[in-house]
């Protein structure tokens, strides 16, 4: 089983540390328990409900979520040195695959199961189907590499953004990218533009396609899904594959989790604002987590068993309170688990990873905004459920 590498681990719990003093300051020296939320009983409950595990333990899935996922390993490891965790960040599909295959106990994914996995999953889950938890919230961006402009966030509406990606702007001088753009339009070069896109089966893939389609109107056609459609410009394996294409190459234009930009641009979308003017709204972490807040609104009670959550996001939801390329992640599970050790483990994890500190450790790491109470609240419910399997 690969694990997760210990100087790395190590590594990024030494920056926590030093980020995180007042709030790790003790769990650092002395491997207590980590205060794992406001509540010192959720913290007393938790330490006491598993608080001797060991052993080896594996996800996969989801590479937006990887950030976020070292981050969540360091943190935990703090209340639970004796656990090894291993994620594979090969992407939604995969990971999904390889805990339908019973290769992996949780899988991160940017999509939600449909209806044929879920079925599939009573193979892995003692009979009951898997649920989907929403433990992580990105802006997802639109990034680009033009250099002179990577400093600014070029302004562009959905129908631009639909347009490029199907190959009908074809230059980064388009009068209709300058018009958006008055004050850059000078600096805006005659360069081919290059679409990159994810190669691989992906969750991102289907989160950005799901805001061409409900935004962007009769300018994208083809319905969601996991996998790229149309054959323009070039292919990228994971996350870090589209960055480093993006990274290589003037002119080129993709979509990643908005934390892996780094030195390159992106595009602010155009919103309406409370006075009805058009302004330029970029990858915001709170705006993301406003526009989750609104899903939240229209969620009733799962009639799915074992607490599934899944949200559906307004992407068209044209307001500069929200930035509207959001992504939901999931931690993909079981209700429950034919041994209790496996129980624990993914209550525990998943636990932590909903909880105050745990959202604040991958809001450091990963750029995510952090879960809405009632989201955490449903989610601490579940973990519940499955540390209490015997």
């Amino acid at each position: 089983m690969r694990s997760f590498p210990e100087h790395r681990t190590r590594r990024v719990l030494s920056a926590f540390c030093a980020t995180f003093l007042v709030l790790l300051a003790s769990a650092c020296g002395d491997n207590v328990p980590l205060n794992m939320t406001s509540d010192p009983h959720v913290a007393n409950d938790i330490g006491q409900k598993a608080l001797h595990l060991s052993g080896q333990f594996a996800g996969a899935g989801s590479s937006a979520q990887k950030a976020a996922v070292e981050a969540w390993i360091a943190g935990y490891n703090v209340y639970q040195p004796s656990v090894d965790i291993a994620y594979d960040p090969s992407g939604s599909g995969a990971g999904v695959n390889s805990f339908l295959q019973g290769a992996t106990l949780w899988a991160g994914s940017d999509k939600p199961l449909t209806q044929k996995q879920r079925e599939s999953s009573k193979a892995v889950c003692a009979g009951q189907g898997a649920i989907d938890l929403p433990v992580y919230i990105s802006p997802l961006a639109v990034i680009y590499n033009l250099p002179g402009l990577n400093d600014v966030h070029l302004t562009m509406t959905a129908d631009v953004i639909a347009d490029i990606f199907n190959g009908t702007i074809t230059q980064w001088n388009d009068q209709r990218i300058a018009a958006l753009n008055p004050t850059q339009a000078t600096k805006l070069p005659d360069t081919v533009i290059t679409p990159v896109w994810r190669s691989d089966k992906s969750g991102t893939t289907n989160s950005f396609q799901e805001y061409l389609h409900q935004a962007a109107g009769k300018q994208w056609t083809y319905e969601p899904q996991e996998t790229w459609p149309n054959a323009t410009g070039q292919g990228a394996k994971g996350t870090a594959g589209v960055v480093s294409a993006l990274s290589q190459a003037e002119g080129t234009i993709g979509y990643a989790d908005a934390a892996q930009s780094g030195d390159l641009g992106t595009v602010a979308v155009s919103m309406k604002s409370a006075t009805g003017t058009r302004v330029g709204v970029a990858p915001d972490a709170q705006k993301a987590a406003n526009l989750v807040d609104d899903a939240l609104k229209n969620l009733k009670s799962s009639s799915r068993e074992g607490g599934d959550i899944s949200l559906h996001l307004n992407h068209a939801k044209d307001s500069d309170s929200v930035y509207p390329i959001t992504q939901v992640s999931y931690s993909i599970v079981c209700p429950t688990y034919s041994d209790a050790t496996s129980a624990h483990f993914v209550g525990s994890w998943i636990e932590f990873q909903a909880s105050e500190q745990g959202q604040k450790l991958a809001a450091s790491n990963s750029g995510s905004a952090p879960l809405p109470d009632e989201l955490r609240s449903r989610i601490t419910a579940v973990a519940r459920h499955l540390m209490e399997i015997r």
